[in-house]
């Protein structure tokens, strides 16, 4: 008997020792499972689903997994780096929106207020009638857009161009205080709050409520407020020179191989960097890196805090993460998913079965960016890729699935 105990301690030690060995002390995390993210990236990199990646995983504030994968320019035979800089499109939304509850949190605006309060050319807008006969009929609003359903995306905003300026996102010429009367002619898709309905122009209005609340220019202030006090080093919105060379080159599958994307995305030809541009896109606009987007995530992470420097009180970071959009259906992109303050939020961790658990919050981007947010699991997964025509959700759930898999 006692021999038989002796060797099932023995085999028990052996098998701590193991797993001791397997799992980082300081994240708490596999480190095996980690060490095969790159390798299955780099298999959607050989078929040629992406040019490149940049993947990060980061637990207990400390970064567990990063890597960089295939090639940033292939027709400059630029290798993709840990800090190469990507057109974060979308991921840009949540950040627009840290700067609306910075301003809350001190008492300029608030988030029940009418839009019109702060852009008065968006008095008497219209809501256009989709049903039946009635379809060519505009009638009045129920009640006044707010702040807050511009951030839930239920504002019945318009997306894309309006006819007038249809070229603006590739040409990048136009204000933000030009752009909102044009804006302000269109009529709303809906009864403000009725639905839900992605809206990147309802982004860009809350820019321009930035700048008028604050008195600076939209990106002057998200760069003095946010970018910079976060150490956010290599994040803007207009690309200089000598930054050129260091920005992944966004590409798009054509006939089963990737070649450069055209001059008609979000932000024109991607090979001219947005020179000359006006218009800073609060939507879409940013450039930035994974170290980068890490410390913005992590400051949410923490509370609102990032270094001893507080940017958001807990409360609004709260309200941000909290399901805004009830049952109405659909409220996001992911199945299991509904919306807070400019970010998705899960609500069903079924629903969309790439292992985040339910309070996890996120946004992806348009070239396939994503980043996620568990509190849960005090975890942060950042993927970082330049492709214009979709088709990368599967490499997209695989990278997040591994993620949280490592978690010990």
């Amino acid at each position: 008997m006692n021999s038989m105990r002796t060797l099932f301690l023995l085999c028990f030690a052996t098998l701590s020792i193991h797993a001791q060995d397997r799992v980082d002390r300081s994240t708490g995390m596999d480190k095996t499972l980690l060490d095969q993210i790159p390798v299955r990236m780099k298999r959607f990199v050989d078929d040629q689903t992406v040019a490149g990646v940049v993947t990060l995983v980061a637990r207990h504030g400390k970064i567990a997994e990063l890597s960089a994968e295939g090639m940033a320019d292939i027709e400059a035979h630029r290798p993709m780096q840990k800090d190469t800089v990507f057109q974060i499109m979308s991921m840009t939304k949540p950040v627009t929106a840290v700067g609306i509850m910075m301003l809350a949190d001190r008492g300029l605006l608030a988030l029940r207020d009418p839009l019109e309060r702060y852009l008065p050319e968006f008095r008497g807008q219209r809501v256009a009638a989709t049903i039946g006969p009635d379809t060519a009929r505009a009638s009045t609003p129920l009640r006044l857009v707010t702040i807050r359903d511009l951030m839930t995306h239920t504002s019945g905003t318009f997306d894309g161009a309006p006819s007038e300026i249809r070229n603006y996102n590739q040409q990048m010429n136009i204000s933000l205080t030009d752009l909102m009367p044009v804006f302000a002619r269109q009529p709303l898709l809906f009864q403000p709050g009725t639905h839900w309905s992605y809206s990147s122009p309802g982004i860009d209005i809350l820019g321009r409520i930035i700048e008028v609340c604050s008195g600076q220019k939209y990106e002057d202030f998200i760069t003095e407020h946010i970018l910079k006090p976060l150490g956010m080093k290599d994040s803007y919105f207009y690309p200089t020179a000598e930054r050129i060379p260091r920005i992944a080159m966004v590409y798009e599958s054509q006939n089963g191989k990737l070649g450069r994307s055209p001059a008609t995305i979000l932000g024109g030809d991607p090979a001219k960097y947005r020179q000359g541009a006006t218009y800073p896109a609060p939507a879409w606009g940013l450039y930035s890196t994974a170290e980068d987007l890490l410390n913005f995530y992590q400051m949410m992470l923490n509370g609102g805090t990032y270094k001893g420097r507080r940017y958001l009180s807990k409360f609004s970071v709260d309200l941000m993460t909290k399901v805004h959009t009830g049952d109405l259906n659909p409220s996001g992109w992911m199945g299991g998913t509904g919306y807070g303050l400019a970010w998705e939020v899960v609500k069903d961790a079924s629903g969309e079965l790439v292992g985040h658990s339910e309070g996890t919050y996120g946004h992806g981007g348009a070239f396939g960016t994503q980043g996620w947010i568990d509190p849960k699991h005090d975890l942060i997964r950042i993927m970082l890729v330049q492709r214009s025509n979709g088709g990368t959700d599967s490499m997209r759930d695989v990278f997040m699935t591994m993620g949280e898999a490592a978690v010990e």
